[in-house]
């Protein structure tokens, strides 16, 4: 493969030509309650061509056959020298990698008969059917990939990626007297089969929780002191803060680029927000990016200020910046654009000892959010819907309670984040990122418990 995309590079005309190959084994298996819907294997190949030419824009072409691979180099050249730019692109210098690397596959999946997929995922459907009688509805999914892509361009660089993915998903539906309400569990990592084993329990909870769920009051709506737990407060700063960090919007959007000034405070000392792409084992790591660029742990906000952003090489070029890895596509049909991988929020220096009783030992009066079934962003404004919540009464955690959403000014409620606690964990879950038509890209987010002073929950209106 290698020499025939070196072939391949030689015979471009463009100043610039990067090629992409991927091949890729996938199998998937779905429930619906207790009936098997899909068990499908499926394989896919095809490549990528980008070409860029001086005062031009860029060419692109992807294609199903090796075989094109010329051909698609000379059209992407044409279409290249087809689109002239008053202002040209460049791309940051970066040492050319070559190198070979292969993920753990931690039980190779393509081993796997399709019958032993189904077997697991049909224990862990019928764990959240047998919970209840109120259990009137269950989704299960089983989805496990392992692709191989190559990738060069004509600067020098070589890499080979071995990339496995695998991902165990249920949501658990309750009713009763018209009331229903719902449970999402879901594990996905970039490993293989073992790595998805022995989640019963998981699976049961969460059917369990549907149910309990119905029996719940709605929060009262109101302004709380809140804690959001790990998953929720790793889903916040992905959704909320993330996007802003990536410097295609950046740089397109002038109100984003005044509200993203480096050196401006974002909260008080103890925030620290990242992107960690090398992180072992997790749906966002990847060793090198889809340009070829080594990933890393990328420092967004330190101590409260923000001090960095995400780069592809051609967001770094327009900004004065460094790539930081971060130039990724969803496969071979799409071009790499600026995307998140594992964004996190660390704990600070000195709070490992600092637990969750420690966080709700002072409030009198307020709201543990937990998990999260989605959210929306406006550069500045969010609203995020949690799974469930409980109320915390004299420093307890009280009454489970639902239809728990949080609303607000992103840049207030990082200023009011006042305590973060000392049990960081990744959330490794399933699910995805999209963004500009590429729907789900793998990511993990991560957090600790996270405290803030004051933030307004919707649910109930006091009468």
């Amino acid at each position: 493969m290698k020499d025939r995309l070196t072939a391949a590079l030689k015979q471009s005309r463009a100043d610039y030509t990067e090629i992409r190959v991927e091949r890729t084994w996938s199998s998937t298996v779905a429930f619906r309650g207790p009936r098997l819907e899909t068990a499908t294997v499926s394989e896919d190949q095809g490549g990528f061509v980008r070409v860029l030419n001086r005062g031009c824009g860029w060419g692109i072409a992807s294609f199903t056959s090796l075989d094109a691979l010329p051909a698609m180099v000379e059209r992407a050249h044409d279409l290249s020298r087809a689109v002239r730019l008053d202002e040209p692109i460049r791309l940051a210098e970066t040492v050319p990698q070559v190198a070979d690397v292969a993920l753990d596959l931690d039980g190779d999946v393509r081993g796997v008969p399709l019958a032993d997929k189904k077997r697991l995922l049909d224990a862990y459907n019928g764990a959240m059917l047998g919970v209840s009688d109120a259990v009137v509805d269950t989704q299960a999914s089983y989805r496990d990939e392992i692709a191989e892509v190559w990738y060069a361009n004509s600067e020098g660089a070589a890499v080979f990626q071995l990339r496995p993915e695998v991902v165990v998903s249920g949501v658990a539906i309750a009713r009763r007297n018209g009331t229903i309400e719902k449970g999402l569990e879901s594990i996905g990592l970039r490993k293989g089969w073992r790595s998805v084993q022995g989640f019963d329990d998981r699976f049961r909870e969460t059917a369990q929780r549907a149910v309990d769920l119905l029996d719940a009051p709605r929060v009262r709506g109101g302004t709380y002191p809140v804690i959001l737990d790990n998953e929720l407060a790793g889903v916040f700063i992905h959704e909320a803060f993330g996007h802003l960090s990536e410097a295609d919007f950046v740089y397109e959007n002038p109100q984003a680029r005044e509200m993203m000034t480096l050196g401006r405070r974002f909260g008080k000392p103890a925030l620290n927000v990242g992107d960690h792409g090398a992180a072992t084992g997790l749906r966002g790591t990847l060793p090198f990016d889809d340009e070829g660029t080594p990933t890393q742990d990328t420092p967004l906000i330190r101590d409260g200020i923000l001090v960095g952003r995400l780069h592809s090489r051609e967001t770094a070029a327009k900004l004065g910046e460094r790539p930081t890895g971060n130039a990724r596509a969803m496969s071979f049909r799409h071009a790499p654009i600026v995307r998140m991988t594992n964004t996190y929020i660390s704990t600070p220096p000195g709070a490992e000892r600092v637990g969750f009783t420690d966080l709700i030992r002072d409030i009198k009066l307020g709201v543990y959010a937990c998990g999260a079934f989605g959210g929306q962003t406006m550069l500045e404004s969010f609203s995020f819907t949690a799974g469930w919540g409980h109320m915390i009464r004299d420093g307890r955690v009280a009454e489970l309670v639902k239809d728990v959403v949080l609303a607000g000014n992103l840049f207030q409620t990082l200023d009011r984040i006042d305590h973060i606690g000392g049990d960081f964990t990744w959330n490794e879950m399933g699910g995805g990122c999209g963004k500009g038509g590429q729907f789900p890209l793998p990511v993990t987010e991560g957090a600790p418990h996270v405290r803030i002073e004051e933030a307004l929950v919707g649910g109930d209106v006091p009468s």
